[in-house]
């Protein structure tokens, strides 16, 4: 197969490329800026569809895997930007995927969406724009492909890894916290997790298969204060993680979101509603049975901690 992986300068993107490689695809990369192994420099964002058709002639495939900061506040309305970055390109790309033939896809999507079918009690899709604007991308993405192009959409947690210089991009604050004298403290919950290597064995293997069904993905399921240990552990300073009163970390949350809309912005997951998500157990069944451990050393290597961090507060 010859595979165009949006996205491929990215953390899970270029696991994609390598996994890919590894099997004996041919593989190209478009990302928004010129960087090594890139093949198309395009912003897919405001591309038009013959954009898009040119980039797809030849191809068998194609997998998109950019995402949106969901946590960043933005002024209100935010719907109609959420859309814009997140449902309209995927819907412009699998309408190009489909006039040039095509006969796969993979979509890099949620977690979140896996929660929203599983508890439709949660209210998900209508609380927060973000899960709202997922849940979008997969219908309206297939939509799009038509019945001859099938697109798995992987639905992702947590994913830890490193591919180059390329990290998480909450992976910082929580380095420098793990790293720091300050107490490390954790609500009740949790979260699945996985590394960007398991996520691109998916992703490949759905490929191959011309899957279009809904994956999540997860090696382990870990509880708040698991994960934060685990961090602390990886980077070589493993203590003890003091339980949140789930009351405390309500009241926070909640008085995040009133400050936000006092201010006029929103942000893609509701602070209003986001502790009810971070004391649930968001867990995936069944997972992978990987271990995180190699995961977590590259996204926490222990290396030595600038004396200037020790103190630095989270």
């Amino acid at each position: 197969m010859r595979i165009l992986v949006v996205g491929g300068s990215g953390l899970i993107g270029a696991h994609v490329v390598d996994v890919l490689r590894e099997r004996g695809h041919g593989t190209a990369s478009v990302a928004r800026t010129a960087q090594p192994g890139v093949e198309h420099r395009l912003d897919v964002e405001t591309a038009s569809v013959d954009d898009l058709r040119s980039l797809l002639a030849g191809h068998d495939g194609v997998v998109y895997a950019t995402r949106t900061d969901e946590q960043r506040p933005l002024r209100k309305p935010i719907y109609p930007r959420f859309r814009r970055d997140n449902v309209e390109p995927v819907v412009r790309l699998f309408t190009a995927a489909r006039a040039e033939g095509l006969t796969r896809g993979v979509i890099m999507g949620s977690y979140y969406t896996y929660f929203d079918r599983l508890h439709p009690q949660w209210r998900l899709a209508e609380r927060h724009t973000y899960i709202r604007c997922r849940v979008e991308q997969a219908r309206e993405g297939r939509a799009a492909a038509g019945p001859g192009l099938p697109v798995a959409v992987l639905e992702l947690p947590f994913v830890f890894g490193r591919a180059g210089d390329r990290l998480p991009n909450w992976a910082g604050p929580l380095d420098r916290w793990a790293r720091s004298r300050t107490p490390l403290v954790a609500p009740t919950g949790g979260s699945a997790a996985a590394s960007a290597r398991s996520v691109a064995e998916v992703a490949a293997d759905a490929l191959e298969q011309a899957s279009g069904a809904d994956l999540p993905v997860a090696d382990e399921n870990l509880t708040w204060p698991e994960m934060i240990g685990r961090i602390a552990e990886s980077v070589g300073r493993r203590r003890r993680v003091t339980r949140l009163p789930a009351r405390a970390a309500k009241a926070a949350l909640r008085l995040g979101g009133a400050l936000q809309g006092l201010g006029g912005k929103e942000s893609g997951i509701n602070p209003t509603y986001l502790a009810d998500l971070l004391l649930a157990d968001l867990f995936v069944e069944p997972t992978t049975g990987r271990s995180l451990d190699s995961a977590l050393r590259e996204t926490f290597p222990n290396r030595p901690t600038p004396a200037a961090e020790q103190g630095r507060p989270y």
